[in-house]
């Protein structure tokens, strides 16, 4: 099952969300609740993992709301695929299921965050947001167990002293657009900071990269949540 919304032009600074879940209550419940959010357009819904790549790929939504277990295609499979092919699309999980295994491998799949189907309906719109602005989006319990399996390169390349001020804004759960201004650069150039960042801590997403930040202390606070 797939749907699509017709073409339009809405506010370029609504959040386009591509819903993706294989429970057509889920799909409702959540398109009823997120469409209160004047900042929030939904784009499509898919039943599967394969469907929600495919509509990514012609619809580029901001957000992928994911599940992780579904037919065809799992959830994991298709935010690999997603971030890999959409660099631009940001895929955040929901999830009934809090199994460290799960946690992780969305996590090195290149989910920016990993939220649990129990999120409070505010809450929720918030971290869709938060993911389209770039910003980390755990569960506590997610955080705490990613922080206990991340661990740190073997042999990472040093960073230079704006990759780590760079690196230390991403563990405090900023933005790019937030980090830009903060240390009074572009936005592309903060994207181009995260990548290097990312390929000398040898991390497979932005999110670890901000665990890593937490679990060396270059940071104390919280990550966004």
């Amino acid at each position: 099952m797939e749907t699509a919304e017709p073409a339009s032009n809405p506010p370029s600074n609504r959040v386009r969300l591509l819903i993706a879940d294989d429970h057509a209550v889920v799909r409702k419940g959540l398109r009823v609740f997120l469409e209160l959010d004047s900042e929030i357009h939904i784009v499509g819904e898919a039943a599967d993992g394969a469907t929600a790549l495919r509509l990514a790929r012609t619809l580029h939504p901001d957000v992928v709301l994911m599940d992780l277990i579904m037919p065809v295609m799992d959830g994991v499979a298709a935010t690999n695929a997603i971030r890999r092919e959409l660099p631009d699309t940001e895929v955040l999980a929901l999830t009934s299921v809090l199994e460290s295994s799960l946690v992780i491998q969305a996590v090195q799949a290149g989910a920016i965050g990993y939220l649990l189907k129990d999120t409070e309906a505010p809450k929720l719109r918030q971290a869709i947001k938060a993911a389209a602005a770039g910003q980390v989006q755990l569960s506590p319990e997610a955080a705490a167990m990613l922080l206990r399996k991340v661990k740190a390169p073997q042999s990472p390349e040093y960073l230079t002293e704006r990759e780590t001020d760079v690196l230390r804004l991403v563990g405090r759960g900023l933005s790019n657009k937030e980090i830009g201004s903060q240390l009074f650069i572009s936005e592309t150039t903060v994207k181009t900071h995260v990548k290097n960042i990312m390929q000398k801590l040898q991390v497979p997403s932005r999110t670890h990269a901000a665990l890593y930040a937490l679990r060396i202390g270059l940071v104390s606070v919280a990550l966004s949540h």
